[in-house]
């Protein structure tokens, strides 16, 4: 599905199922993510059939790799108007939780610290 001409104060949102099906919608900058979960889920595409789901607030939308929190706005995020952004659309009850305790984010002695407290000397 190619582009379509967006009007210069709008932001085309490409949006990505998990199945890989996609389809493009047209919003306002000021837009947040819950309205436009709702939006999407109140014209849910006949495509989508098999990923239909039961209500618009389990829809979380990720967008370069985090999950936006519903109260966030399009404008917020910077994205240019007149363009396609792509963004993946997923159903999730609850947006996962910040782990300080990710052990890729923690150094050789299990703090958050990026550095250890030893030197190398080559």
């Amino acid at each position: 599905m190619g582009s379509r001409n967006v009007p210069i104060d709008m932001i085309n949102l490409r949006l990505i199922l998990v199945s890989g099906k996609t389809k493009e919608f047209l919003f306002e900058t000021s837009i947040s993510a819950a309205a436009v979960a709702q939006h999407v889920f109140d014209s849910w595409p006949s495509e989508w059939t098999e990923e239909a789901v039961s209500r618009a607030d389990i829809l979380r939308l990720i967008y370069h790799g985090r999950f936006l929190h519903s109260n966030v706005t399009l404008g917020a995020l910077n994205l240019p108007c007149g363009k396609t952004t792509v963004m993946h659309l997923v159903p999730r009850e609850n947006l996962p939780e910040p782990n300080s305790q990710d052990p890729r984010k923690l150094g050789k002695n299990g703090s958050n610290s990026c550095c250890s407290n030893c030197c190398t000397i080559l």
